[in-house]
């Protein structure tokens, strides 16, 4: 004997189905609350100590860049001045390579360099335009801090130093002035912003005491 039909439909598989809102929501929970005690067994073996320094390298805002130049600047004109290892100046240095044996805060250092010697000429002892630039800034112009200058032909370093201006600065010729870090030229351009009325209001911006020495009394041919 055959079973009376039905009419009811048997339901049919739909894949876009999907859980209830209070269903998805604590399966939310659920992988929260897993993801929250996998961070705190991660930390339970970590000290303290190293935990409020990373809480603190994380707050600080971050240091500032500090110029290749200030390295080179530092190993000519710091307070234990010394000479470059055996390296390729024509790639980006590291700072420490300018430091030597030193510990060497670059950002404090930076800083200080442009306090102490804000003016520095990269000179060459029988160039006549380096004699020029020496002579413009010692004799016509009197400065404090005065310039601090480097005679690059005297230095075992000096064709280092030639090619580290090159890159640095775009220039590899001499005279090389820089001001607080930053080339203003060699002789000719020197000697151009003196003509132009510009070079006292530079240096003096660059927070250099400047005094003129009276015409008669600065030496001749600048």
């Amino acid at each position: 004997m055959s079973l009376p039909a039905t009419n009811r439909k048997r339901p049919s598989f739909n894949p876009s189905f999907s859980p209830p809102p209070s269903a998805r929501r604590r399966r939310a929970q659920v992988l929260l609350a897993l993801a929250c005690a996998a961070v705190l067994a991660l930390f339970a073996g970590i000290p303290q100590y190293t935990l409020r320094a990373l809480s603190h390298a994380l707050r600080a805002p971050p240091r500032p860049e500090i110029n290749e130049i200030y390295g080179l600047l530092h190993l000519v004109t710091g307070e234990h001045p010394h000479t470059l290892g055996h390296t390729d100046p024509t790639e980006p240095l590291p700072l420490a390579v300018y430091a030597g044996d030193e510990e060497v805060d670059w950002e404090e250092e930076a800083a200080d360099l442009d306090e102490r010697t804000p003016v520095v000429i990269f000179s060459k002892t029988y160039c006549p335009y380096s004699k020029r630039a020496k002579k413009l800034l010692t004799k016509k112009y009197e400065l404090s801090p005065p310039p601090s200058i480097v005679e690059v032909d005297l230095r075992d370093d000096g064709v280092q130093i030639k090619q580290l201006l090159g890159r640095l600065t775009g220039r590899a010729t001499f005279p090389n002035v820089i001001v607080r870090g930053r080339s203003i030229g060699g002789s000719d351009d020197v000697q151009k912003l003196h003509r132009d009325g510009e070079l006292r209001a530079l240096l003096e911006e660059a927070g250099v005491e400047v005094a003129v020495v009276e015409p008669s009394v600065a030496a001749d041919g600048i």
